[in-house]
């Protein structure tokens, strides 16, 4: 009986809102979710042309409204604010994990740069916020650079 309940609760990282439910949930437009993902701010899932999000995302997306709306931060302050925060914060990391992480240890280069760290050891940086934002930011700049 346990087993099956399980099944029928998503877990909070799978995308399970499509974008009209999640903007309802935020009481926003849709386009408002999709300006913050042309932003880098959040990275739905994508099933053919349609988005998908997770709990997670909207917990992140209240939480990037309020700075928005009630610290008043723009999108550009928060993306700097997020380049500077380190990953282990972002992602929460325990204790135990950011022992053994060399990017807690050797703060100077981010985590996927860094060969021994947990993070790459667990094969996440692909599918890691950290490693993506970076890695998009990185293009952009080479492409500002070939421009």
């Amino acid at each position: 009986m346990a087993d099956r309940l399980k099944k029928m609760i998503p877990e909070k990282d799978e995308p399970v809102f499509p974008i009209g439910v999640a903007a309802k949930i935020l009481g926003v437009n849709p386009r408002t979710l999709k300006i913050y993902e042309q932003e880098g701010l959040v990275k739905p899932v994508k099933k053919g042309n349609k988005r998908y999000f997770s709990y997670n995302d909207i917990e992140w997306l209240k939480c990037l409204r309020s700075f928005i709306h009630e610290e008043g931060i723009s999108i550009p302050g928060i993306k700097k604010l997020l380049e500077l925060t380190p990953c282990w914060v972002i992602k929460n990391c325990p204790e135990e994990v950011r022992k053994e992480c060399t990017a807690y240890r050797d703060r100077t280069k981010p985590c996927w740069q860094l060969v021994n760290s947990t993070c790459k050891k667990m094969e996440k940086c692909e599918t890691c916020e950290i490693y993506l934002r970076d890695k998009e930011y990185l293009l952009r700049k080479e492409d500002k650079k070939a421009s």
